[in-house]
């Protein structure tokens, strides 16, 4: 299955319809930054996190972590206990990434180079790294 990156029109639909969830940070009309999320229709003190990118020239400057901040804060005034996220399991920077930013890798059923890992969990052959941000703020 081949992969594409998510487009202008892509992030202009994200920022005009789901500006909650979706945050874009924008310089002199580039985007450098984007998280898709989406709360859970099915639970919807969930939020699932779908996509993470910061432009290149644009990372470890915090951009990542201030748009995960902004879905949070939604989520937490809307009720949410729980954002989550998948990875590949291979993906080394993400899986340090995601520690940094306080998310907990769940336990799968193996563990791979330190991470665990879920089998099938998006499909059969697409095994993933499930990470958890509890937002339960007691």
């Amino acid at each position: 299955m081949p992969s594409f990156a998510r487009t202008h029109s892509d992030y202009w639909l994200y920022a005009n319809l789901f500006s909650s969830t979706c945050p874009v940070a924008i310089i002199d009309e580039d985007v450098i930054g984007a998280v898709i999320a989406f709360r859970s229709q099915d639970k919807p003190d969930e939020i699932y996190v779908q996509d993470v990118a910061t432009h290149p020239e644009h990372r470890g400057k915090g951009i990542a972590r201030t748009l995960l901040s902004t879905v949070s804060e939604y989520a937490i005034q809307h009720g949410c206990t729980r954002m989550y996220l998948t990875s590949e399991p291979d993906n080394g920077v993400a899986h340090r990434t995601w520690l940094s930013l306080g998310f907990l890798n769940l336990p799968g059923d193996r563990v791979q180079d330190g991470v665990e890992v879920i089998a099938d969990f998006k499909g059969p052959g697409r095994d993933r790294a499930v990470y958890q941000l509890d937002l339960n703020r007691e």
